[in-house]
């Protein structure tokens, strides 16, 4: 009796090619969610609270749920977990297309839905990325490039879909919008299924990152925290995007459409710079896949920071025109988007292999936490302050605290590229 053929391995670079083409339809599918839930708040007769209702349900599991889910992803396995994750976010929506389009859609069941939603998001888009080492070892690609190539697709899946939702809303209707936001999660899920399951050394016979169960659940994550605040170069980069988070959610999110109104055309000045940002962003994340590897990571980490915070800020203050201001807009996307895939590449090289779930989504929950206190705090400095004032405060600020790694200190080990073959 012959020997059972071994299975056939697919291509290590078609499987990394695979993931950041199903990132890129996750990610279509939730903007797609988070552009077309005003819509149909509106249809049913809901208010602008309503509307906040619906976004805060769709937002808070992601800040609540991220830190919690890491351990389950490490427990189930990175392939599992995005799969698992694609399917329930895709069930999610397809159930708001299906009562919505039959008008069996009250605002409680679609907040309820949204939640459930949202809940999977972060562990989905974890799981992902943190495929991503050895994807990158097996198709002897430097992480900077297969980090980059993600963190690219996801801002280009941004940037496209949020149009194609106002087609969509505008064509067929808000909730039959749905319908195609569930297919997004769909393909997704079949192409990890299909190009993944047979190509990352990491995953054993179970597919798990981390085969010790000994430890429980919430003994696993306290390990994950305590890592995170053990280690200083993880803490402070933790730390340092916390605080920009929080400069940037305040100049963008509550003083952009604030300036807008009083010094330029509204809400079309707005849209024009907000898609500079993002088309910047494209460009910045392309050519850190392209050269990340061969840049200094200490340099491009505080010069990109530097170009984020200081140029937008001082042009606001100065009282710029919409011009200027898309000019400056796009190269401030172009530094902001090589700065999220270094941090990425920073956090899963410093994460040891079986906690790597763990400490993306606990670093992750730290930077969002600042959002909140930047809305917060720059909403109540508007009521008071000179709206120029507050952009130069938040420019001076920002620049400062962007400045930090030139400090020394664990700093200095932005620039030592960990070796990542143990994964």
């Amino acid at each position: 009796m012959s020997a059972p053929a071994a299975p056939r391995v697919r291509s290590p670079k078609l499987a990394l090619g695979g993931l950041a083409v199903a990132h890129t339809m996750a990610q279509a599918g939730n903007t797609i969610t988070v552009f077309a839930t005003p819509f149909y708040v509106r249809s049913i007769g809901g208010s602008a609270t309503d509307i906040g209702l619906a976004t805060t349900a769709a937002t808070l599991p992601i800040i609540l749920g991220g830190p919690l889910s890491g351990v389950l992803v490490d427990r189930i396995g990175y392939r599992r977990s995005s799969v698992l994750a694609d399917v329930v976010s895709g069930l999610t929506v397809l159930a708001i297309a299906v009562l919505g389009s039959t008008g069996h859609l009250p605002l409680w069941g679609l907040l309820t839905l949204l939640f459930a939603s949202g809940l999977f998001d972060t562990p989905g888009s974890t799981a992902r990325t943190v495929l991503l080492p050895a994807l990158a070892r097996a198709a002897d690609v430097p992480l900077e490039r297969a980090v980059g190539l993600v963190a690219g697709a996801e801002r280009t899946a941004m940037l496209a879909a949020a149009p194609l939702g106002g087609v969509l809303v505008t064509l067929i209707g808000p909730a039959q919008a749905f319908f195609v936001d569930a297919a997004f999660f769909a393909v997704s899920a079949l192409l990890v299924t299909a190009l993944v399951s047979h190509s990352t050394p990491t995953s054993g016979s179970d597919d798990r990152a981390d085969d010790t169960q000994a430890r429980s659940y919430w003994g696993q994550l306290t390990d994950g925290a305590r890592f995170v605040l053990a280690t200083p170069l993880l803490r402070n980069i933790a730390l340092v995007v916390l605080i920009l988070n929080a400069f940037d959610t305040a100049r963008l999110s509550v003083l952009l459409p604030l300036y807008a109104l009083d010094e330029l055309h509204g809400a079309t000045s707005a849209g024009l710079i907000s898609g500079a940002l993002a088309g910047g962003s494209v460009a910045g994340a392309a050519l850190f896949s392209a050269w990340g590897h061969r840049l200094p990571r200490r340099t491009v980490f505080v010069g990109a920071f530097v170009i984020t915070g200081g140029p937008l800020s001082a042009a606001f203050a100065l009282g710029a025109g919409t011009l200027a201001l898309v000019i400056t807009a796009a190269g401030t996307g172009l530094a902001a988007g090589m700065l999220n895939p270094l941090i990425g590449t920073l956090r899963l090289e410093l994460a040891p292999p079986h906690m790597l779930a763990r400490v993306q989504t606990l670093m992750i929950s730290i930077a969002w936490a600042g959002m909140p206190i930047g809305s917060l705090l720059s909403g109540a400095a508007a009521d008071t302050f000179d709206l120029r004032l507050i952009y130069a405060a938040i420019g001076i600020a920002y620049v400062l605290v962007a400045l930090a790694p030139l400090t020394g200190g664990s700093w200095r080990q932005l620039n030592t590229r960990q070796d990542t073959r143990r994964w």
